[in-house]
């Protein structure tokens, strides 16, 4: 029997829950190398509290990457370095080997997942220090510093308060630029049925591999042991390749240039660098600074960038130990300059990449040749460098490039930078 009368109101929806709110000295997004870096050096500072916001489990977490840089060694991260290489060589397209002892230098790698691990117990035992899985959703400043609008993985929302916020996530499109470039790769940690590695020679760039209509390509092999060792195919271009274009690539490599014979793959790991002149902001708010790649930290005629890092964020902990708010550049203006015209060479093709960078490590002492990557060495030892490059293709890009336009391109497909 139909019973008549008011229909029933639907239930009504349970209030929004109110934001809690926490307050911190330094708030920290991204678990990144950039992040993982500053937060490193804070944990130190024991005057200040900080909170580093990494992303719950899933999709937003990246896999497993590898960050490698040059170095003298005997500094704070050699318990985490997972190995080395006293020796760097390079593989002209001629298929002619520029062997290179830079001594006091050595070449390391640094595993993403010990990184991570050790600076979650330096902030699991610091005092004042403070790891948050959470989303965070937007940044505003705020009198007094600025305010981080999380999620945490339960839904509830939480607002986070700082003085200052440093933000490493990667950036959603890239600024406008005269010239940018891709460093796109591939790699596979692979073991060999045999001994085909010498673990003391880093190979940092092998041009015996077939190059492409523009841009260059190269292989990379670091070698873990005498039967292991991470093998990378690289390009230096305009775009990415499909998955099966990098396999079939690495496959040649492995095959017909290296001659490993059979091997295993064992893990594998792919990412996008940008290598462009634009002008990364450091600032996106009076207390919100960007670290890392979105801070302009990639160097861009290589893509380096976990050694600008860690410079930049011993700067970022000394100025906040000092009271001081200034977030220093990743690379100086000289740098930066010659970065542009490089860029522009190459894009081009005004210049032969593979000839450029075999020259220049048959050219230059190593050491000074190592230091004028990382934007170390002096205007005398630049002018110098120079000398031993293509004088007319050079000087031609150098006129040309103050007077190009800077366009927005297409955001690319981000990658974690390992170098």
């Amino acid at each position: 029997m139909e019973v008549s009368g008011p229909e029933r109101r639907a239930a009504d929806p349970e209030p929004e829950p109110e934001p809690a709110t926490e307050e911190s000295d330094v708030v920290v997004l991204g678990g990144g190398a950039a992040g993982l870096s500053l937060a490193h050096r804070l944990t130190g500072t024991d005057a200040l509290t900080v909170t580093v916001v990494e992303p719950p489990d899933g999709p937003l977490r990246p896999a497993e990457r590898t960050w490698c840089y040059w170095d003298r060694g005997g500094g704070d991260l050699d318990e985490v370095v997972c190995a080395s290489w006293p020796v760097l060589r390079v593989h002209g397209a001629d298929g002619r080997a520029v062997t290179v002892d830079p001594a006091p230098f050595t070449y390391r790698m640094v595993r993403s997942t010990a990184f991570e691990g050790h600076v979650h117990a330096l902030l699991d035992r610091s005092p004042g220090g403070r790891l948050l899985r959470a989303t965070a959703d937007s940044v505003d400043d705020v009198p007094g510093g600025a305010v981080v609008r999380c999620t945490l993985p339960t839904g509830r929302p939480l607002h986070l308060r700082a003085r200052h916020v440093f933000d490493s996530r990667p950036p959603r499109g890239l600024p406008p630029a005269r010239t940018q470039l891709l460093q796109h790769f591939r790699g596979w940690f692979v073991r060999t049925d045999t001994e085909r590695f010498d673990p003391r020679v880093a190979d940092l760039m092998d041009f015996r591999v077939p190059q492409p209509a523009h841009g260059l390509a190269f292989g990379y092999v670091l070698p873990l042991a005498p039967d292991r060792a991470l093998v990378e195919y690289t390009e230096f271009s305009r775009t990415v390749l499909t998955t099966d274009a990098y396999e079939a690539a690495l496959g040649h490599y492995c095959r017909d240039v290296l001659g490993l014979g059979a091997l295993t793959v064992e893990r594998t790991e792919q990412g996008v660098i940008p290598m462009t002149d634009a002008r990364f902001p450091r600032r996106a708010g009076k207390a919100v600074f960007r670290i890392g790649t979105a801070g302009g930290a990639t160097r861009p005629s290589t893509g380096y960038t976990f050694a600008a890092v860690q410079r930049q964020s011993r700067a970022v902990a000394a100025a906040l130990r000092e009271g001081r708010g200034a977030l220093p550049a990743p690379h100086g203006r000289r740098a930066l300059a010659m970065d542009a015209v490089l860029l522009r060479a190459l894009d081009t093709g005004r210049i032969d990449g593979p000839d450029f960078f075999t020259g220049l490590f048959r050219r230059v002492p190593p050491r000074r040749l190592l230091r004028f990557l990382d934007g170390t060495t002096t205007p005398l030892e630049e002018w110098g460098i120079g000398l031993r490059t293509p004088m007319l293709p050079m000087l031609r890009t150098a006129v040309e490039v103050p007077f190009l336009p800077r366009r927005s391109r297409p955001p690319a497909r981000n990658g974690e930078n390992h170098r």
